[in-house]
């Protein structure tokens, strides 16, 4: 098994300070991740890709390892997901390590489980897919959204769906925004996520929720401390 976890929790964030190492219902949010990648056993490591010292600290409290610091190109607000991934892949090939898939797990996913991890594994296997990630339905049909001027009036986006009953139209799903199961090899050559042959993996909604600011924060938690109290 050549698989490795990447954990990208670069120290900068704006909207939310030290959002990745924030206490999130009883220890540092990045922890979830780290216990749930360590969990699934099926890593042959589970590192975090940081620039910060602190972060770095926390982490490998938690059993990750740093074996380096990111780069300063790769810590501004403009660098993404697939500079990261590519920049850690590369420092482990100067070191003569190679890995044949990867799973990008985000530091702030505290809804990740070592389940969730394993059954995208399995299929990006059985597919033979370049990519395996989560999504989710979006709540409400996206062919009924409305448009809104700097005067607040509003129309529909796409009128020709106004009567069109609910169940007939397509659904339509989003990015969970919490893992990526990717081929190596497809992902050195096309350098993106959302590369030929991906294949969602289709979440419960109680399990997704975006962390964006305060009110995401603290939605995050009435959500998690719900499904600890029900499992």
């Amino acid at each position: 098994m050549r698989n490795l976890c990447i954990i990208p929790a670069r120290g900068g964030s704006k909207r939310i300070p030290r959002k990745n190492i924030r206490n999130f219902c009883g220890k540092p949010i990045i922890a979830y991740s780290i216990e749930a990648a360590l969990q699934s056993n099926l890593f042959e490591e589970v590192m975090v890709s940081t620039d910060d010292e602190e972060i770095a600290q926390w982490a490998a409290r938690y059993g990750a390892t740093i074996p380096f610091l990111r780069s300063a190109q790769n810590s501004n607000d403009y660098a993404n997901t697939v500079d990261v991934l590519l920049e850690v892949l590369n420092r482990y090939k100067e070191t003569g390590k190679h890995f044949s898939f990867v799973c990008c797990c985000y530091p702030t996913a505290p809804f990740v489980l070592p389940q969730h991890l394993s059954e995208g594994y399995d299929r990006l296997i059985k597919k033979n897919a370049a990519a395996v990630f989560p999504v989710v339905e979006f709540s409400y049909p996206i062919q009924r959204s409305l448009e809104m001027d700097s005067e607040n009036a509003v129309s529909m986006k796409w009128p020709e769906f106004m009567h069109t009953r609910s169940q007939d139209l397509q659904k339509s799903f989003h990015d969970a925004g919490q893992w990526y199961w990717l081929n190596v090899k497809t992902l050195l050559e096309q350098q993106k996520i959302l590369s030929d042959q991906a294949y969602g993996y289709l979440l419960d909604p109680m399990y997704v929720q975006d962390i964006d600011n305060e009110s995401d924060w603290q939605l995050a938690e009435m959500k998690y401390e719900f499904i600890q109290s029900t499992a």
